[in-house]
C-alpha cells in the first residue's frame, strides 16, 4: 500500500560547499521545534552538490522521524532533502496522504515502544513497514476522517496562537507597569523620554518618583519547605508540593506526571507546612537556568491542600499588596537580580543571602499596587481561559483519533 525509504546525509557534513542553496535539509531539530502538520522552513539549506548526495523529497510528501525523536510524522511543504533520521513514504496507492499522517501520529506511542536504545534511540525501518493500521477501502472515507481531524487541528493551532498573543501582551504589560506604573486615574504614566521629571535613577534602574526602593526583606517574609522522607512517597495521601508543580504559567499545577503524595497523617504532624490557597511560592533549586525555572514564582489556585517540600519557599507580603508581591517577584526587576546571584555547578541554588540582597521598586500608594495587579491578572485570566480550551481540543482530538482511526466509529460519505 505504501513504500518507505530512509534519508541520507551529505558527506562530509562540515564542508560549506554542501550548503547555502535553496533546498531545505530536513533534520530532527526541524520536527521537534513544533507540532504542526506541515514543514515549510528548515534551519539549514543545501547546495546543488549537497542535494545530489542526499535523498530528495517532493512538496506534499510524508516523512517520519526514526532517530532520537521517534515517530513524528510531518508533510513536507517545500523542496527538500531528508536526513537519515527520517523515512519517506511514497507510492501511496489507495491511501490518502493526510489520512496516513494521522495514522502515524496515532501510532507514535507504538513506534516509541519499539525503538532500540543507544546513544540516540532508533527505529528500524522494517518495524515501520510492518506496523498494522486501519485503512478504509474508499479514499473518500479516508479523506472525510482526515478532514474531521484537520478541523480540530485548526482549532488547536488558533488557540495556541491566542495563548501566545496574550503571553506577549502580558510580557509587554509587565515591562510597562514595572517601569512606569499607573496614575490615580488608572492610566500608564508617560514614558521617561516624554516626562523625565516624573522619574528618578536608582541602583535597579529608573523608577517613578512616587515609588520607593525597598529590600525584599522589608516587604515580605518567607518560609522554606522541609525535607519529607522519600521512603514514604506513595500514590495516595496528601500532595507534596515539589519544584515540578511550579508551572511556567505562573500557577501551581498538579498533573499526573508531577504529582507525588505522602501519607495523610503528615498534615497533622506538620501543620505549619500546609500550602494554602493563594500562597506565593518560589523554586530555589534547578538543574539549569533555562526557562527561568530557578526562582520561578507561582500562585497557588489549587483547592486541594498540599505540603511545602524542601527547595521551595513560601512568601507572605508585609506592608504591600499580596498580589503585587506575586507579580513583582515575576518581573524582570527581580529576575535580573536573581540571575546574577545564582550559585552551584550542575545544580543552581538560591540561598537566604541571595534573597536578602534583592531590592525592589514599590509604589507608595496601595491603590497603584492593586491597579497593576488587576491589569496583569486580566491578561493571565485570558491565557488560562484559552489554555483550558486547548486542553479540551487536545482531548477531543485524542478521542476522535481513537474512534475514527481504528474503525470503532464508521464514517459515512455521501457521493
Amino acid at each position: 500500500m505504501a513504500k518507505i525509504r530512509r534519508g541520507a546525509s551529505p558527506r562530509p557534513i562540515g564542508d560549506p560547499k554542501y550548503f547555502g542553496g535553496d533546498v531545505g535539509w530536513v533534520r530532527i531539530v526541524d520536527v521537534t521545534r513544533h507540532n504542526y502538520k506541515y514543514l515549510r522552513t528548515t534551519e539549514q539549506y543545501l547546495s546543488s552538490l549537497g542535494q545530489s548526495k542526499s535523498v530528495a523529497v517532493n512538496q506534499g510528501d510524508l516523512i517520519m522521524s526514526i532517530c532520537a525523536t521517534v515517530g513524528k510524522p510531518i508533510i513536507v511543504d517545500m523542496a527538500a532533502c531528508i536526513h537519515d533520521g527520517f523515512v519517506q513514504f511514497y507510492n501511496l496507492s489507495g491511501i490518502d496522504t493526510e489520512y496516513l499522517f494521522y495514522q502515524l501520529q496515532f501510532h507514535e506511542k507504538d513506534f516509541i515502544k519499539c525503538a532500540q536504545p543507544g546513544t540516540q534511540i532508533n527505529l528500524n525501518t522494517q518495524i515501520v513497514q510492518n506496523e498494522k493500521i486501519f485503512v478504509p477501502q474508499r479514499i473518500s472515507t479516508q479523506s472525510k476522517i482526515a478532514a474531521v481531524l484537520r478541523s480540530v487541528d485548526q482549532a488547536i493551532q488558533k488557540t495556541e496562537a491566542l495563548i501566545q498573543k496574550y503571553q506577549q501582551i502580558k510580557q509587554g504589560l509587565m515591562h510597562d507597569l514595572f517601569t512606569r506604573g499607573v496614575t490615580p486615574d488608572g492610566k500608564l504614566r508617560p514614558t521617561r523620554e516624554q516626562t523625565p521629571e516624573l522619574y528618578e535613577e536608582t541602583p535597579i534602574g529608573w523608577i517613578p518618583k512616587e515609588w520607593e526602593l525597598k529590600p525584599l526583606t522589608t516587604v515580605a517574609i518567607y518560609q522554606h519547605g522541609r525535607p519529607f522522607p522519600s521512603t514514604e512517597y506513595s500514590n495516595e495521601g496528601v500532595i507534596l508540593l515539589r519544584p515540578g508543580n511550579l508551572h511556567n504559567s505562573g500557577l501551581i499545577s498538579f498533573d499526573e506526571a508531577h504529582t507525588t503524595r505522602i501519607p495523610q497523617n503528615w498534615i497533622a504532624k506538620c501543620p505549619s507546612y500546609i500550602v494554602k490557597f493563594d500562597d506565593i511560592l518560589m523554586n530555589l533549586t534547578a538543574q539549569s537556568l533555562e526557562d527561568q525555572f530557578l526562582g520561578r514564582v507561582c500562585l497557588n489556585k489549587q483547592q486541594e491542600p498540599s505540603l511545602l517540600n524542601q527547595r521551595i519557599a513560601r512568601f507572605k507580603a508585609t506592608n504591600i499588596d499580596h498580589y503585587f508581591l506575586y507579580w513583582i517577584l515575576r518581573s524582570e526587576t527581580f529576575r535580573s537580580q536573581i540571575d546574577r546571584t545564582t550559585k552551584g555547578t550542575k545544580v543552581q541554588h538560591l540561598y537566604n543571602e541571595d534573597l536578602n540582597r534583592v531590592i525592589l521598586g514599590i509604589p507608595k500608594e496601595a491603590e497603584e499596587q492593586k491597579q497593576i495587579s488587576k491589569r496583569l491578572f486580566a491578561c493571565l485570566d485570558q491565557i488560562e481561559l484559552h489554555s483550558e480550551s486547548l486542553k479540551k481540543y487536545i482531548m477531543l482530538k485524542s478521542g476522535l483519533m481513537h474512534d475514527l482511526l481504528t474503525g470503532i466509529v464508521k464514517v459515512k460519505v455521501d457521493e
